[in-house]
């Protein structure tokens, strides 16, 4: 019996992401949270779909990341697998998943595979992570990587400021990089950092990177859903680019059509259910 090859039939995998880096090719990736959204981006031909924590900010409304859990992200990418076909899933491990020790780490990654459907999970965190990386690798679990602007660690960093600015804190990251692609991640994730370190990272690591708010230089880009599409509240980071203005599109649709109520021009008479004039003859006697 025969099999297809995950190239033929589209499926994108940490095999196929990996191999982009070998080829040359750029990695496309960004987030989803639901059903609708993982539709769209899977038929955009997005090759990573991240069920990010950050849903706890621009879904759930909370101030940072740090209040989602392993429950809340599992309903989420439920949903998202079940709009995805092509894309990898990837899901991130929210904050307090993997912090308390390996074997809890090891349980929460489980759950997010079985009962979410995630093909990989991410973790924040750079070579302090490299024995928990190990563990959860070693039970056939895809790890991508995260280090620089970390957001689970936004009171120790003291806000969202970029990272690796000084000479040590340079070292530290590439350093991190090395430790965290011997300890077995498929994939890292650069998020607000010098494009000079990012470059000096992609070079110097044999796996893709991928980066937000890092430049050019790596091997792929990453956003974040509603910031592409315009969908989110309060500020925005220097490096989102803003694709279309949607909030606005939908602000007049809304409009629109409490104005149309209040007047009266909905439902026009083409929007309705008729009964035969008979009909409601009879019903009036």
């Amino acid at each position: 019996m025969s099999h297809l090859g995950t190239e033929a039939t589209g499926k994108i995998t940490t095999q196929v992401i990996q191999s982009r880096k070998q080829k040359g090719e750029k990695i496309t990736a960004l987030t989803a949270y639901d059903y609708p959204s993982a539709r769209l981006v899977d038929e955009a031909g997005i090759d990573i779909i991240l069920v990010g924590d950050s849903l706890s900010n621009v879904v759930l409304g909370h101030e940072n990341t740090l209040s989602v859990t392993l429950d809340d992200m599992l309903v989420f990418a439920r949903a998202v697998r079940r709009g995805t076909k092509r894309a990898l899933v990837v899901g991130d491990m929210p904050f307090g998943s993997y912090h308390i020790n390996e074997e809890r780490a090891l349980e929460s990654a489980v759950r997010y595979i079985k009962e979410g459907g995630v093909e990989a999970v991410k973790i924040e965190g750079g070579r302090t992570r490299a024995l928990l990386v190990e563990r959860l690798v070693e039970n056939e679990i895809p790890v991508m990587g995260h280090i620089g602007l970390t957001p689970q660690s936004l009171h120790k960093m003291g806000g969202y400021k970029v990272q690796g600015k000084t000479l040590n804190s340079a070292q530290n990251l590439i350093e991190d990089a090395v430790t965290l692609e011997h300890a077995g991640i498929f994939a890292l994730v650069l998020e607000g950092i010098p494009e000079e370190i990012a470059c000096l990272i992609t070079e110097r690591i044999s796996i893709p990177t991928i980066g937000i708010g890092a430049g050019s230089h790596c091997d792929g880009q990453i956003l974040v859903y509603s910031d592409l599409l315009g969908l989110t509240f309060g500020h925005q980071p220097k490096f989102v680019r803003k694709y279309v203005d949607l909030k606005s599109i939908i602000n007049q649709a809304l409009t629109k059509y409490v104005l149309d109520i209040k007047e009266g021009k909905f439902p026009a008479d083409s929007e309705s259910y008729h009964m035969s004039l008979e009909v409601v003859t009879k019903l009036k006697r």
